[in-house]
């Protein structure tokens, strides 16, 4: 017999096996000899009073012996399947071509960037000389703009597809078990590369192909159906069916459908700043206390008010973190950020963003780019105001509210540099208005959050895709053109790593 139950315990517990039969016997009130085993199926902390606690969700075996559950992949050879041509290996792309592998399809993928090692040599140099490789970044190359950029695996997405097969995959392929139960799962930069490398190989081991460095510069169609794209070097692949999942920052593609005359929509996306604390400011707000248990994480939090009907929100808040220079060109400034595997970092980050309607923008209803060319002209003031070479432009928390350029900024993650500037000259003034708004009241909502400490620092503008690439609802087609499927983040079909996923592996499982 199972009995699923919930348990409140504490941080010092949590890895007590022998503590929690015994409070499972306790609540379930029969005798601990009787329990042969328990599984913890889901965990979150609870720090809503001073007394922080695990709530976990349960499993314990009464009076039978635990179930091993296996996961089993399945996995085809398809070296000699029909091709699939997969545009983008972040993890729309490369869960795209795991659910070929499944269905019998040979994926082929395509990625602009280089191999997962070997981008770090150039997010190196972006973060040590400013200099951006505009095919090798923190957006682009093997793994996405999740993999140098934090790796987190939260998701609302569960209707959508199977969270629970992603995560199992990640965790065939090296992931830590622990991400299967944690409320907020969390790989780590430091550690996703790894995991990302194990999954190209598994794609190439079945008969998959994954090639490098690879601009994709045409999408070939014959009678509105499509039959193959073209790279840069002038090389064409063939193959009736095309997952483009080349993620928010890839322009080129946009701009690529436009001169094709395909059908492209604005899409509402969010702007704003990271802000980053001292870590301990955060842990001391949320877990009540001095000094942070060796025991709890790193604090996190989530903040959304309502300023002059906009909805201001924290965004992928990275405790322990690092701010990461996410530009994609030289004339521009995008700051994203992230954790590693242990978030042991001593600041604390998160974007702080607004979201942008198309009715801030004109003539967004009738021009597809509009919403884009905001977001491009925002970045560049950004640069601008940085002064180049990556440097972001910042304020103290304090001073942005009260519409003074600070004198001096706190020490802070961003390695190309931050300096001193008037956020309210780059940003948008609605945008700077509900953010300036929003800060006090988030400061009453959690104590110690609004200080001179903190340092705002602009520009957040790749929360998603400012541009949509519409498809059927039930094909996942694009409307004119018969097998391409736009895919995930850069179609505006996804928002993260899980999302992603899930809706790589839709799209696959719409071919026929």
């Amino acid at each position: 017999m199972q009995k699923e139950i919930e348990l409140a315990i504490a941080p010092e517990r949590i890895e007590d096996d022998n503590y929690i039969l015994i409070q499972g016997s306790k609540a379930l009130k029969i005798n601990d000899e009787r329990i042969k085993g328990f599984k913890i199926r889901k965990r979150s902390i609870d720090a809503r009073s001073r007394h922080v606690v695990f709530r976990a969700r349960i499993i314990f075996f009464i009076d039978e012996e635990p179930i091993n559950e296996v996961f089993e992949t399945h996995f085809k050879s398809v070296h000699n399947a029909q091709p699939v041509l997969i545009i983008g290996a972040g993890p729309a792309g490369l869960f795209a071509a795991l659910q070929c592998l499944e269905k019998g399809l040979k994926p082929i993928i395509v990625e602009r960037g280089k191999a997962v090692q070997d981008r770090r040599r150039d997010l190196a140099k972006l973060n040590r000389e400013g200099i951006v490789d505009e095919d090798s970044n923190y957006c682009f190359g093997e793994g996405g703009a999740g993999t140098y950029s934090d790796g987190k695996l939260y998701t609302r997405s569960d209707k959508r597809g199977d969270v629970e097969k992603v995560l199992q995959l990640f965790v065939a392929h090296g992931a830590n078990e622990d991400i299967l139960v944690n409320a907020r799962p969390h790989i780590g930069t430091n550690k996703l590369p790894h995991i990302i490398q194990d999954i190209r190989e598994t794609i190439i081991a079945h008969g998959g192909e994954v090639i490098f460095e690879q601009r994709v510069v045409d999408i070939n169609t014959e009678n509105n159906q499509v039959t193959g794209v073209t790279l840069a070097g002038g090389r064409q692949l063939k193959s009736n069916h095309v997952i483009v999942a080349t993620g928010h920052s890839a322009r080129d593609i946009f701009e690529l459908f436009r001169t094709k005359n395909w059908l492209l929509e604005a899409k509402a996306f969010a702007l704003g700043v990271r802000i980053e604390h001292p870590q301990e400011i955060i842990d001391q707000a949320q877990y009540h206390c001095e000094v942070r248990s060796e025991h709890l994480p790193p604090a996190y939090y989530s903040l959304v008010e309502q300023v002059n009907g906009r909805g201001v929100f924290s965004f992928c808040m990275c405790p322990g973190g690092v701010i990461a220079p996410c530009s994609t060109a030289d004339n521009e400034i995008v700051v994203n950020g992230w954790s590693p595997s242990k978030r042991n970092n001593p600041h604390a980050n998160s974007g702080t963003v607004i979201q942008i309607n198309l009715e801030d923008v004109p003539g967004s209803e009738s021009d597809p780019f509009a919403l884009l060319d905001f977001q491009r002209e925002i970045e560049k003031r950004a640069f601008e105001a940085g002064g180049g070479k990556m440097v972001a432009p910042a304020q103290r928390m304090i001073d942005f509210v009260e519409g003074r350029i600070s004198k001096d900024l706190p020490e802070n993650s961003y390695k190309p540099g931050t300096v001193s500037a008037d956020l309210s000259q780059v940003l948008p003034k609605f945008v700077y208005e509900a953010l300036r708004g929003a800060l006090p009241i988030f400061g009453k909502k959690m104590k110690g959050y609004y200080t001179n400490e903190a340092i705002l620092v602009a520009v957040e503008s790749r929360t998603s895709s400012p541009v949509r690439i519409p498809r059927d609802k039930l094909s996942l087609q694009h409307p004119e053109i018969k097998g391409l499927y736009p895919c995930a983040e850069g179609a505006g079909y996804a928002g993260g790593i899980i999302s992603a996923a899930i809706d790589g592996m839709n799209c696959a499982n719409a071919i026929n």
